[in-house]
């Protein structure tokens, strides 16, 4: 089975009021995490994918480099490509006003998702970011991963138009993700749309009952490692995790959440170890499947390590 440990990378601000004060910390924040016990965004993430032996996809934001610069996006690629990771695209849209100039003249409007615009807006910020990740030095970029999974129907056409062949944006879980195209297209597994091939984030059937995809900062370690098996047992052919350049972090500070930090370790941990069942690196076009499968579930004690790992992450925060 192919498993998929995907990055999204992407930097804030902490809300749109005085970027140009706030930017540097907080770049500094979301790309290294300094803190007492080590840098724990992307150089720790880092350390333990070499530790392991594993590579991942790295989806690089790149629209706050039009606001300050494509040197900032190239520190960030800098840090990635020794690894030999898979660079590729991710898109939050909601930069598009604060890039100077403004990309278009609708742009000066503020709009979250990427499904908010046009057809023509969106081949418009998907070549923007191709351009700024271009100059920044990384060309070349095949797949793609809307901000926040807020693609629709559009966003193909977009896609197909800018050359881009694979897409990673569909979340089941997400309301936003794929609003128009529920009902139209299967959210659990790889297909292909307007000529792009989509591998959607992996979801599972929580001990409770409920939906869940598989992101390391929501789920418990033996929630991941369940699905996982759950899946390989049933055939699946790709399985897609998720998580930030933040997410080791302790939110709105640069301290290490241990709880994530040990799901983390745990989890390329057990990868490793699995490699005759599980092949861990870059997103590759899938194998069209139309078998219907079951949902992969997880057992109950799973689930409830994960409400006690959340009520500790409460009382310590």
């Amino acid at each position: 089975m192919n498993v998929y440990l995907t990055f999204d990378v992407e930097i804030w601000c902490d809300g749109w009021k005085d970027l140009d004060t706030k930017f540097s910390k907080n770049f500094q924040r979301y790309v290294y995490g300094h803190s007492v016990q080590g840098d724990y965004a992307l150089p720790k993430t880092l350390e333990i994918l070499a530790r392991h032996h594993l590579t991942a996809i790295f989806f690089v934001e790149p629209l706050f480099a039009g606001r300050f610069g494509v040197e900032h996006l190239a520190t960030i690629l800098d840090l990635i490509r020794p690894g030999g990771h898979d660079i590729q695209l991710h898109l939050h849209p909601e930069w598009s006003d604060e890039i100077r100039p403004i990309p278009f003249p609708s742009a000066a409007r503020k709009r979250q998702h990427l499904a908010y615009y046009t057809l023509k807006e969106q081949v418009a910020l998907i070549r923007l970011g191709l351009s700024l990740m271009q100059q920044a030095g990384c060309g070349g970029l095949t797949v793609f991963r809307a901000g926040s999974f807020a693609c629709n129907a559009d966003t193909y056409r977009a896609l197909s138009e800018c050359g881009i062949s694979l897409d990673s944006s569909l979340d089941d879980v997400f309301e936003m993700s794929g609003a128009d195209l529920r009902g139209r297209l299967d959210f659990s597994r790889p297909q292909q749309f307007e000529g792009v091939s989509i591998v959607p984030i992996s979801i599972f059937r929580d001990g409770m009952g409920g939906k869940r995809h598989a992101q390391i900062g929501a789920c418990s370690f033996p929630e991941l490692r369940e699905a996982l098996d759950a899946a390989y047992r049933l055939g699946v052919a790709d399985f897609t995790i998720l998580s930030h350049n933040f997410e080791m972090l302790k939110p709105g500070t640069q301290e290490p959440d241990s709880i994530v930090v040990r799901r983390f370790e745990s989890l390329c941990a057990y990868l490793a170890s699995e490699r005759t069942r599980f092949r861990v690196g870059a997103i590759r076009a899938p194998t069209i499947d139309d078998v219907p499968r079951p949902m992969p579930s997880v057992s109950m004690s799973a689930t409830l390590q994960r409400h006690a790992e959340q009520l500790i992450r409460r009382l310590y925060a």
